[in-house]
């Protein structure tokens, strides 16, 4: 095993609502949705109409810039909406689902039979490929490219988060399908970063044909981005994958089975939910079946994903693409008048203005509200306190404001995605939306670097 990376920076958000682990089944959905806009830097093209019939592994749209690059339907059934947005920007392809899946036939393969060329195609064709992202950027993969190494980030430290260890327990054969596949795609290292807290899952530390790596530290020592910058770090003209391990055992799937299989397990959570713990559902489901009658009444923030980088969706809206977590906390569209000169018992602060730091170990239920009106962006030192990159962070938002591109490649804008600032976000004494700069500063690298 290898040496423990300690990350000292940070911050874990201790909020109530954690996931118990128990798995419970969820009915099948009545509707299922692909979300273009999970997708960063996508423009796509629909390959199917209303009221067209598709399988598990249909296409439903294509990259008009990557058109080999396919994203399938997760079940069988009708095409029912076509949902879009301002400048009739598509944001969900809806399938009304069949009560029993069919699947199109991928064929089942031995890795270790294919060339890179052949796992590529099969992974374009079956819809697979956008579960492959790179650094930089944090896009979807070029599969004309080959990486220097592919990483995999084993556990999340994000508020709430779901606990990898026990979501893929039971699951070592496609895992280590999907390790295998990876192998073909680089001719560098797989690096498997676990966490040093606690021993691994057998899935992860019995995994063949990977560098197991050990981390530990608050969050965000559980980014890859984060992990990626402490092992091997990015430099312009390097170029790195990376996957999750949910997705790693989907892959697996599909060599071993010649199906894509979407079903995954995700953690339900947050101060609101009645009985949070994980699910057994699929990819694009609507959230509708496992919070209706299990959250309590009133005004509340659905989101898929975690608190920091997740995605506001309706109480029916469906789950994103990347995300194995769904949670559920207030809205905080409230007023408290002088709340800065309370006690603050019950409220979380990183510094001491409350005496809530007397209580470390403290649980939180905390709401959407911004406890303030956004400022004057201020210098006040907060955010080299919550990341640990070897970077200027402050200097670096700046660059990106300006569109200076020089400035932004020496300052380490190659090294960064959205979810590494989202702690500098939730500091920020100014209210600055710095995930939303970040995007654009990466949006703007790689239209000019491409």
């Amino acid at each position: 095993m290898s040496n423990v990376i300690k990350i000292r920076k940070g911050l874990d958000i201790k909020l109530k609502g954690k996931a118990e682990k128990i798995f419970s089944k969820a009915g099948m959905s009545a509707r299922y949705a692909l979300k273009p806009t999970d997708f960063q830097g996508l423009t796509p093209k629909l390959k199917v109409n209303i009221d067209d019939k598709v399988k598990a592994g249909t296409p439903l749209f294509f990259d008009k810039y990557n058109p080999d690059v396919l994203f399938t339907s997760p079940v069988s059934g009708t095409v029912v909406e076509i949902n879009r947005g301002e400048r009739r920007r598509i944001e969900e392809v809806v399938v009304q689902a069949d009560p029993e899946i069919e699947y199109e036939d991928f064929g089942k393969a031995d890795v270790q039979e294919l060339s890179r060329d052949n796992i590529t195609a099969k992974l374009l064709q079956s819809g697979l490929w956008p579960f492959i992202r790179q650094r930089p950027y944090s896009i979807i993969a070029n599969p004309k490219d080959e990486p220097r190494a592919i990483f995999i980030s084993a556990f999340d430290t994000a508020p709430l988060a779901p606990d990898y260890d026990f979501i893929v327990k039971d699951q070592e054969k496609e895992f280590q399908a999907g390790i295998n596949v990876l192998s073909k795609l680089t001719s560098g290292k797989i690096h498997l970063n676990v966490n040093a807290d606690y021993p691994p899952s057998p899935v992860f530390s019995k995994a063949q044909g990977v560098q197991i790596n050990q981390f530990t530290g608050p969050h965000p020592a559980g980014n890859v981005g984060i992990q990626i910058h402490h092992i091997d770090p990015i430099i312009k003209g390097s170029l790195v994958w990376y996957v999750n391990p949910q997705d790693v055992i989907t892959i697996g799937r599909l060599f071993l089975n010649g199906i894509y299989d979407a079903s995954k397990i995700i953690a339900l959570t947050g101060s609101e939910v009645i009985k949070p713990k994980y699910y057994k559902l699929i990819a694009g489901s609507s959230i509708e079946s496992i919070v209706k009658d299990n959250v309590q009444p009133g005004n509340l923030r659905h989101i898929s994903g975690n608190v920091l980088t997740g995605t506001k969706i309706l109480p029916s809206g469906y789950l994103g693409f990347y995300d194995s977590h769904v949670t559920v906390i207030p809205e905080g569209n409230h007023f408290e008048f002088i709340g800065w000169a309370k006690p603050g018992f019950n409220k979380f602060s990183m510094s001491r203005s409350f005496f809530s730091w007397l209580m470390p170990n403290r649980e939180y239920k905390l709401d959407t509200n911004m406890n303030g009106g956004k400022r004057a962006y201020v210098m006040t030192g907060e955010y080299n306190k919550v990341l640990p990159m070897n970077i200027f962070p402050v200097q670096l938002i700046k660059s990106i404001l300006v569109d200076d591109i020089d400035m932004m490649e020496k300052l380490g804008i190659y090294e960064v995605s959205e979810e590494d600032f989202a702690l500098c976000e939730f500091v920020c004494t100014s209210k600055t939306e710095v995930q939303s700069i970040i995007r654009k500063g990466l949006d703007l690298m790689h239209k000019e670097m491409s």
